[in-house]
């Protein structure tokens, strides 16, 4: 496989949960930053933002509300990134864009679905950046998916407008571990994940052999089909059906909910 030194730490990158006591420097801080507003935007329009956590207390308050993940109030940096429509409707605001639509003949539009779908992929391709940015430096990170849990108090928390929404809360800091402790997790084979043309669904016989390394590795006095059976349904209970996710989808109706809510250009 070609490899290069930046495909090297792609290939290598793990999430880091325990990190060194040693801080990230403010050159290594805007370094990370840097990156991330460098990352592809649509239209150029930076439809996200960022805010860094720095205060202790609310760091070691997200490390409950984020599904009780301790980890979170230790690391040297902690980045909230948010899919955010609220500046440039602040700005289509102060540029009276309300009357320049009366004198067109147009009505104004409000914030929808398709914009914060673009908003959130522009969030996460900055994360996923500063990610990368963060790795090349020796510094390790990790995704908190549950950020989008608890809107009210997160809402609160930040002191989050209307056309914003957490996407994901990353952590950072230099792992503390040696490199070689922290193995890499496996993935699924590329077969059952990238398709030529047009989506496949998989067959029975694809989720056994999709799954077989881990059911090996798990279950090994089971058959294939039925550690590949076992596996999906430790799953299905230990993440689907588990109260995090059942607060996540509930938290992000309140998000999305308050995203459609309409308001008139002010």
């Amino acid at each position: 496989m070609m490899m290069n030194e930046t495909l090297k730490v792609i290939e290598n990158r793990r999430s880091i949960r325990k990190y060194a006591s040693t801080p990230l420097s403010a050159e290594e801080k805007q370094a990370i930053l840097h990156a991330a507003l460098r990352a592809p935007t649509a239209g150029n329009m930076m439809l996200y933002s960022i805010i860094e956590v720095e205060d202790q207390a609310t760091k070691d308050r997200l490390a409950v509300t984020c599904d009780d993940q301790p980890f979170i109030a230790t690391a040297p940096l902690v980045l909230l990134f948010m899919a955010d429509y609220q500046r440039f409707f602040d700005f289509y605001s102060f540029c009276d864009v309300e009357s320049a639509c009366a004198e067109k003949g147009i009505t104004p539009r409000l914030p929808g679905d398709g914009d914060l779908l673009l908003a959130s992929c522009d969030a996460l391709i900055a994360a996923q950046t500063a990610v990368i940015a963060a790795e090349s430096l020796g510094i390790g990170s990790c995704y908190i998916g549950d950020i989008l849990e608890n809107a009210e108090i997160h809402r609160e928390m930040f002191e989050l407008p209307q056309y914003t929404l957490p996407i994901t809360l990353l952590v950072f800091g230099r792992p503390y571990a040696l490199k070689e402790e922290n193995r890499l997790t496996p993935r699924y084979d590329q077969e059952y994940v990238v398709f030529k043309n047009k989506y496949r669904r998989l067959l029975p016989a694809d989720f056994i052999r999709m799954n077989e390394p881990a059911a090996a590795h798990n279950y090994p006095n089971l058959t294939r089909e039925e550690a590949a059976i076992t596996l999906g349904q430790n799953n299905y209970f230990r993440k689907f059906v588990a109260d995090f996710e059942i607060e996540m989808n509930r938290s992000s109706r309140v998000w999305i909910d308050s995203w459609n809510q309409g308001i008139t250009l002010k």
